[in-house]
């Protein structure tokens, strides 16, 4: 199989057929698109997310930390714990562990989230560092947003710019490689994106105008911008329409994909989210009371068949193309050092 997630017809066909007798506590199960667990507790709702963080070693202990905590953003709640098992190949250091450390608790403590326990291990399992974390959220059952509930009618909201994250953890690992090709300056500013991984902020904005204004939302990891979108449409058993010109984007994040020959659509991009509504124009203004920059970038439709991204709202045919199932990203074709 391909490095990366398990593609969904696997997972339809081998693993989510295999999980049955759910007990009636379970509010939101496993799912294509669903980015969390959802479990009933009495007058609140226990909110449940796991990752890994595999395909980095530069600053591997933060976005473990930004990763899970964003899947809990995701469904409008702000998460307040995390669980983190750390696996490190045998020839790790000491200092190796104090840096994941370092960064696993500043970035916690900046997002106002604890550490409550987890694993440590030294293994030979694994031959380069790996860290799983899970996050946990509490909310009120009124305020729970998923990623199934786009309607048609809807337009499309995406926060920021596309693969935040895909840009730094490049800038990070072939740091030396385009300080040649670009300058010193512009990897910097590639490498300062780690610091906009969060969702968190808009996750809780969302969750303030609630379901009725927010009718899904999901963030976006591996597979990208438009790996998110089809599983949002998948999810919500939807068609979708997508305009790439509406699409934000970075002068850096389009340099380096281009320079990699790699589409920064399908790269991972946790840092932004996106959102269905009928209202954009309220949306919109609550996340810029946030300093939120946001853009429409699409509509939903009833046709769960007519999943396609044009070049701008024109709709021009000579420009579509269809919005496919996300296969590997795009930053396992990144070359290793």
């Amino acid at each position: 199989m391909e490095i990366g997630k398990v593609p969904h017809d696997l997972l339809e066909k081998i693993v989510f057929q295999k999980l049955k007798n759910f007990d009636e506590k379970v509010k939101v199960s496993p799912g294509i698109g669903e980015d969390c667990a959802i479990l009933d507790i009495g007058d609140q709702f226990f909110v449940l997310s796991c990752d890994p963080i595999t395909g980095t070693a530069k600053e591997i202990g933060r976005l473990a930390v930004y990763v899970s905590c964003n899947d809990i953003a995701s469904c409008g709640v702000r998460p307040f714990g995390l669980l983190v098992t750390i696996l490190l190949p045998p020839d790790s250091t000491e200092d190796d562990l104090d840096k994941i450390m370092t960064e696993l608790a500043e970035t916690a403590t900046a997002l106002n989230v604890s550490i409550i326990g987890g694993h440590t291990e030294v293994t030979d399992a694994v031959t380069r560092i790996v860290i799983n974390t899970t996050a946990i959220g509490i909310s009120n059952k009124n305020n729970v947003i998923s990623s199934s509930g786009a309607v048609p009618g809807d337009k499309i909201i995406m926060t920021k710019t596309a693969a935040p994250e895909g840009t730094a953890i490049i800038a990070f690992e072939k740091e030396d490689e385009l300080k040649k090709e670009f300058g010193d300056a512009f990897v910097q500013k590639a490498q300062s994106m780690i610091s906009q991984i969060s969702v968190i902020e808009e996750g809780a904005a969302a969750g303030e105008l609630g379901p009725e204004i927010i009718h899904s939302m999901h963030d976006i990891t591996e597979g990208g911008l438009y790996g998110a979108l089809w599983e949002t449409a998948e999810a919500s058993k939807t068609g979708i329409i997508v305009y790439e010109e509406n699409i934000p984007i970075t002068n850096e994040t389009r340099k380096i994909c281009e320079y990699y020959n790699l589409n920064p659509y399908r790269l991972i991009a946790s840092g932004t989210m996106i959102m269905t509504t009928p209202n954009p124009d309220l949306v919109l203004e609550k996340l810029k009371e946030k300093n939120i920059p946001a853009a429409v970038i699409g509509e939903i439709e009833a046709n769960p068949l007519k999943r396609l991204i044009y070049k701008n709202e024109k709709q021009e045919t000579e420009t579509m193309s269809v919005l496919r199932a996300p296969k590997s990203d795009e930053l396992y074709k990144l070359p290793r050092s």
